[in-house]
């Protein structure tokens, strides 16, 4: 993001100054999100809609998405999503125009199984799902990776782990793109425990948050990785503490 951030204001101190397109900083447009979130529509009529309106309310309210997909832009290195939820991240690279292949995995087996329907339902192509979890197994992949509102629900030696597996999956050209509230003393992070915390007791997350991570410490990580990373704000009209973090290998 650049001198300003979401919604026009002023990004904050220490954001770093990047030229990113300001829609990038505001949700998905009313119809995509609506579109998109048809896919999870229950089979009958009488079914149970929570995905439906869980996904459409995310997608028009949370600039997650248009800030990763400015950041992935113009990339056709394979993507790993990892703590992938519903998959939504590859329906709205699709609906960019985005074709590069795209693998999510998550250790919850009943948001898999609900994202390869969708996926199927939305004719997504080079799109897979799989039940992995990360705290025991490595995924293998080179390409791109996005670890998206995941880190909170680790513990500061597993996210680290996570990094440095992550950087090593890179390949020349590829990104690793993160999304995380980060631990800091402002009004925004406090909101951002209450909520995680929320999450976790209405049954949404099933793991309790852990460890908020401080910026200090993810650039400490990502950069003894051999890993430049840029930091933006990503929370536009949201109370949260979201930081859009994009690291990549330095040009040799």
């Amino acid at each position: 993001m650049g001198a300003t951030g979401a919604a026009g204001r002023a990004a904050p101190a220490g954001a770093d100054a990047r030229a990113v397109n300001p829609a990038a900083t505001q949700p998905l447009a009313a119809a995509d999100a609506r579109r998109i979130a048809e896919a999870f529509l229950p089979e009958f009529p009488l079914g149970n809609r929570y995905d439906y309106y869980y996904v459409r309310g995310k997608l028009g309210s949370d600039p997650l998405y248009p800030g990763v997909l400015a950041a992935l832009r113009g990339s056709d290195a394979p993507l790993l999503d990892l703590g992938c939820g519903l998959g939504l991240l590859a329906h709205a690279l699709r609906c960019d125009g985005q074709t590069q292949a795209y693998r999510g995995v998550d250790n919850d087996s009943a948001k898999i199984a609900r994202a390869r329907r969708a996926a199927d339902t939305s004719g997504l192509t080079h799109t897979r799902f799989d039940v992995i979890d990360l705290a025991n197994t490595v995924p293998e992949h080179r390409g791109s990776v996005a670890i998206l509102d995941v880190l909170q629900y680790l513990d500061a030696d597993a996210q680290r782990a996570l990094l440095v597996n992550a950087a090593a999956m890179l390949m020349p050209g590829a990104l690793l793109v993160i999304r995380s509230a980060l631990d800091d003393d402002s009004g925004r992070a406090r909101a951002t425990r209450v909520t995680d915390r929320l999450a976790n007791w209405i049954g949404w997350m099933r793991f309790r948050p852990r460890c908020w991570p401080t910026r200090e410490g993810l650039r400490e990580t990502l950069e003894a990785t051999g890993l430049q990373a840029e930091f933006a704000p990503l929370y536009a009209n949201t109370p949260f503490n979201n930081w859009l973090i994009v690291a990549k290998r330095p040009a040799s």
